[in-house]
């Protein structure tokens, strides 16, 4: 068994043609280590949380020659006499009972100090959401400014949202952030809303929470994988339940109903309503048409990859009351749907309100009109999986092997389904309209 250390014996260590690292008997894991050079210095042996054996170095060894002994809390990478690196073992020995990595931890506010983020600002909530959103969420997802806003952040200029997450955690420090503040976030989210943003809709709102729960741990797993945090405190947290799969289509008398409340709207409401019927596509698909994504005679229009759900362009054949509609907005280029000319339309929950009271039903969504567009086609007879390349899904007939060397785009077969798919809307409106 090693013998006990004192400050005499540690003093006098002379050093020896080989590095000399000697035990402390009375403080295990400490070790004093003796260069040969001279130089001295003390370093911890203790077994990481995986059970793998480390060694760290936590200061110089502090020889008196006739100086003051330091009277500040002993910390790594002081000098440090044989009491206070006795006192600092045990504070370390404490954290790694708890699971933590003394050595880990140390390594990464080296790191983090050489990149210039030991300023105490940068590692609260509020700073690392900013770097969070604007270094990664922005090269790697079209869905940043939604997790922008969850954050509390506006997409606009990063500025705090009032009342918002950022604003609430503004100050706090990332280390102090717990799996309880987690949690309640996400429970606070389900039930009233994320912190700081306008409510879709009254009850709970699972999917709102969800979303809450992904960004935030996206948000903690990029930092520590930058060693900003220890470790990522949503895991482990429940993820609130998924929703069945949407099955709702609107009957052929919804179909009239909502094409008559749509007539009723704003030219550019109503052009954008209607097209998401006559075309199935997405709800910011449509609204987003410019004048550059439509060829020269109208007849047809291209999604950039850039603006799809699956990043790949897209080719919409138009029908004719397609065609004629985007033509009335005369606009030759910018945004098709603007009531400013800079950006596209919004106030879709308004919207839909004024439709909900016009077609006198509220149990129906934006996307159920892709829904719609997809059975209704099917029902009239169009193939299955030109319907699939209508929607510009890669799966069934286009995915796998088949979708890899199948590269045929069924452009013409797209065009006899959109403008079968027209003209059967056209005689439901044209059949309501002599009713009346």
């Amino acid at each position: 068994m090693a013998k006990s250390l004192t400050a005499a014996a540690v003093a006098s260590c002379r050093p020896a043609k080989a590095r000399r690292e000697l035990p402390d008997g009375g403080c295990p894991g400490l070790h004093l280590v003796v260069q040969p050079t001279g130089s001295k210095s003390w370093a911890l042996r203790y077994r990481r949380p995986d059970r793998r054996t480390a060694k760290l170095v936590i200061g110089s060894v502090f020889e008196r020659d006739g100086r003051q002994e330091p009277s500040t809390d002993p910390v790594i990478g002081g000098h440090l006499t044989l009491a206070a690196a006795r006192r600092l073992v045990a504070e370390l020995r404490h954290d790694i009972a708890q699971g933590r990595d003394p050595g880990a931890v140390h390594i990464r506010e080296k790191i983090r100090r050489r990149a210039g983020q030991d300023d105490p600002d940068s590692n609260t909530f509020a700073a690392a959401a900013k770097d969070f959103i604007d270094q990664h969420a922005k090269k790697k997802t079209r869905r940043w400014h939604e997790q922008a806003r969850l954050l509390g952040l506006r997409p606009e200029d990063l500025a705090e949202i009032k009342h918002g997450l950022s604003e609430r955690w503004s100050k706090r420090a990332l280390g102090e952030i717990s799996r309880h503040d987690i949690h309640d976030i996400v429970e606070e989210t389900r039930r009233k809303g994320a912190p700081g943003l306008q409510r879709r809709r009254e009850g709970m709102t699972e999917s709102r929470a969800r979303a809450m729960l992904s960004c935030l741990s996206k948000m903690f797993g990029w930092l520590e994988q930058r060693g900003r945090v220890d470790s990522n405190p949503c895991a482990g947290i429940h993820r609130p339940e998924t929703p069945r799969a949407r099955d709702r289509i609107l009957t052929d008398n919804e179909i009239e109903r909502f094409w008559s409340a749509a007539s009723a709207e704003r030219s550019e409401f109503a052009g954008v309503l209607k097209l998401l019927l006559l075309t199935g596509c997405r709800l910011n698909e449509v609204a987003g048409i410019s004048a550059e994504e439509l060829s020269e005679d109208r007849n047809s229009w291209t999604i950039p990859g850039s603006r799809t759900k699956n990043h790949l362009s897209h080719v919409v054949p138009l029908a004719r009351i397609a065609r004629k509609l985007l033509l009335e907005t005369k606009r030759d280029s910018g945004l098709i749907f603007t009531t400013n000319g800079k950006t596209r339309i919004g106030g879709w929950s308004k919207l839909k309100k004024r439709l909900d009271k016009s077609m006198d039903t509220t149990h129906w969504r934006f996307h159920d009109l892709r829904r719609t567009a997809a059975t209704g086609m099917a029902k009239i007879g169009i193939a299955p999986h030109v319907v699939e390349a209508v929607l510009n899904h890669v799966s069934g007939a286009r995915a796998g092997v088949a979708g890899t060397y199948n590269r045929h785009a069924y452009f013409a077969e797209k065009r006899v389904a959109l403008e079968r798919w027209a003209d059967h809307i056209d005689t439901l409106v044209t059949d309501r309209l002599s009713r009346s």
